[in-house]
């Protein structure tokens, strides 16, 4: 059994790792698509069904739902960090324009343009 438990921590820290390293390399231009589920499991050598229940034991969601959190978490640095446009931004995390919008407002409540807004007002307020 604590054998089974230190492959699970093992195989989610890894998960974890491989997300921020291809989130890295999509941003950077080193890579141009998004790994799908299925393509994460196969590199860490789990099956997708395994890759799930292990995750959502060891941290409670689906794995989806830390990579969504994830994308969303870049997405804002660089929207709040950067002056690359909305649609640079979109096309580094493989998205076309309109649905990273669709996607940005669906998780964060505002367009990427608004929160860009809000940080700005944000930062320059004393």
């Amino acid at each position: 059994m604590n054998e089974n438990l230190k492959r699970s921590e093992i195989i989610t820290t890894r998960y974890f790792e491989l997300l921020d390293s291809h989130l890295d390399d999509l941003i950077n231009g080193r890579k141009d698509v998004m790994f799908e589920l299925n393509d994460i499991a196969g590199i860490l050598c789990v099956s997708q069904k395994h890759l799930i229940r292990i995750i959502q034991a060891t941290r409670g969601s689906h794995p989806c739902h830390f990579y969504v959190m994830k994308i969303l978490e870049r997405s804002k640095h660089l929207l709040s960090d950067t002056d690359h446009t909305i649609a640079e931004i979109a096309h580094r995390l493989t998205y076309d324009p309109s649905n990273f919008t669709k996607f940005f407002k669906k998780y964060e409540g505002l367009t990427p343009s608004q929160y860009r807004t809000a940080c700005k007002k944000a930062k320059s307020s004393p």
